[in-house]
């Protein structure tokens, strides 16, 4: 006595409701039923393995040797959104608009419901930022349909917060580098998931006044562009490229700022930026009077006046890999100043860095590299500084150089020590490309910078909340020696 059945080929591709096994060729013969069954559960694994609400739920058995398998699908059909109370659990009232949060998903009415995909929206949802709790309940609806229910907790909307950090630009006085903040920010406005951001930072030089509005996804865009308008107050030391002079440490530079950005993905892993920006900067003395030329008589201005406006157009591009620290990134940096007023100045500036992880054993070696050109008129103030924290260890900030052009590469090598802390062993390099001199009025040779250096050392990291708190300490090829202190990842 023989048996047999055989499967379709092509049911792994297809959604189906039902599938017809033909099985002529074994007319006559006892059809196996444990084969039948393995067939059944092929099909049911099929969905299984996609997360589809869907099995095998009938067999029927047709003329012409024809087995009929009746699959049963859980299509969706109405999907809602339902608010729960942060310390009741129960129904209330929510801040956000439905739609705001629906067009987020992925799942859509009519398509046979993935849990794998519900997943997916549910972190989707809560990247927004203003959820605290999210999650999908099925619920039987018509025959063969489903009715989804996302159940959301709201985060507070708003509110004040405070801290504070480190500034690179200073390098005496007391209380050097360390500056405050206070915020205040409200991450759903409208109920459209818009952000406003008032932020003041205050420092013993350093004031930055900034105003932020973000949309994070334009309605009417399919390609998940947002938006951001900008309007910035600051005061930054001058000391990075105009320093190291009696008399001269309290220059501090001016910037009014303001302007529209957009940004969207380009692809997996890739972003784009593109904005326009306007600036008025300029430089005042200890006395808050405007000046347009240092001690050495080199100019602060590449205009001549007491200020200097620009207009600029920018492009970004990033790549991020894993998203971690210690993952691949590149970004890739373009601006260029649009003299629509004969005032206005004209310059192209370009720059980029890169960087790359690797595991070896517990220990992990980083590689980073980063430079930039810039073509035409600019302010001094605005030249690439090379040396500090973020660039060459060993030398006070920008005391190796400042250029047109600039390249720095940077090797650390991390290993865990106990708990938080993490030690590193770390050697930098950085050059000025020989673009010094052609700076207006050549601020680093004036101070006998050196163009180029390297510094190396060792250092410890302690996560936390603020991010990793880096404690270093590092030589230079001067055999200078120098602690530095930084919040957060280098850039």
């Amino acid at each position: 006595m023989h048996s047999c059945i055989s499967s379709c080929a092509c049911c792994s591709c297809l959604t189906f409701n039902c599938i017809q096994i033909n099985v002529s060729s074994c007319a006559g013969k006892i059809i196996n039923l444990r084969r039948l069954d393995e067939a059944i559960s092929s099909i049911n694994n099929w969905y299984m393995e996609r997360g589809l609400f869907a099995m095998v739920s009938a067999v029927e058995i047709l003329s012409g040797g024809i087995l009929r398998l009746q699959v049963s699908e859980a299509e969706v059909d109405n999907i809602s959104i339902r608010f729960l109370d942060r310390k009741t659990g129960e129904t209330t009232m929510g801040k956000t608009k439905p739609e705001t949060i629906l067009r987020q998903i992925t799942t859509k009415k009519g398509q046979v419901y993935s849990m794998l995909e519900g997943k997916r929206d549910v972190e989707t949802v809560l990247t927004m930022g203003i959820m605290e709790d999210v999650s999908i309940i099925p619920q039987p609806a018509d025959t063969g349909k489903v009715d989804l229910v996302m159940n959301v907790v709201e985060r507070p909307s708003g509110g004040f917060s405070a801290g504070g950090g480190i500034s690179s630009g200073i390098t005496n006085g007391p209380l050097r580098g360390l500056i405050g903040s206070f915020a205040y920010s409200h991450r759903n406005v409208f109920g459209k998931n818009q952000k406003l951001n008032i932020s003041l930072e205050r420092g013993q030089i350093d004031s930055v006044y900034r105003i932020n509005y973000t949309d994070p996804w334009i309605q009417g865009d399919d390609k998940r562009t947002s938006r951001t308008i900008m309007i910035q107050n600051s005061r930054t030391p001058g000391t990075i490229v105009h320093g190291n002079a009696d008399g001269n440490g309290s220059l501090t530079i001016g910037r009014i700022t303001g302007g529209i950005e957009f940004s969207r993905p380009i692809r997996p892993k890739w972003s784009g930026t593109a904005g326009l920006v306007f600036q008025h900067a300029g430089v005042r003395d200890e006395k808050g009077i405007p000046i347009i030329k240092d001690c050495y008589s080199s100019p602060l201005t590449a205009s001549g006046n007491t200020h200097d406006d620009t207009l600029l157009a920018k492009l970004e591009t990033v790549y991020t890999g894993s998203g971690d620290h210690g993952s691949s990134m590149f970004v890739l940096n373009m601006e260029k100043g649009l003299p629509l007023l004969p005032e206005w100045l004209s310059f192209t500036r370009v720059n980029a860095r890169a960087r790359k992880g690797v595991e070896i054993g517990p220990a992990r070696l980083h590689l980073s590299i980063s430079g930039g050109h810039v073509v035409g008129n600019f302010s001094p103030y605005e030249a690439f500084a090379i040396g500090g924290t973020n660039s060459v260890r060993g030398y006070e900030e920008g005391s190796v150089g400042s250029g047109r052009s600039y390249i720095v590469g940077s090797g650390e090598i991390s290993f865990p020590m106990y708990g938080p802390v993490e030690g590193v062993i770390f050697s930098d390099y950085g050059t000025d490309l020989g673009s010094g001199p052609t700076v207006p009025g050549d601020p680093a040779g004036a101070r006998k910078k050196p163009g180029s250096g390297y510094g190396y050392g060792f250092g410890i990291r302690v996560e936390s909340p603020l991010g990793p708190l880096r404690l270093e300490y590092a030589f230079n090829d001067k055999q200078d020696k120098r602690f530095h202190f930084g919040v957060g990842h280098r850039n």
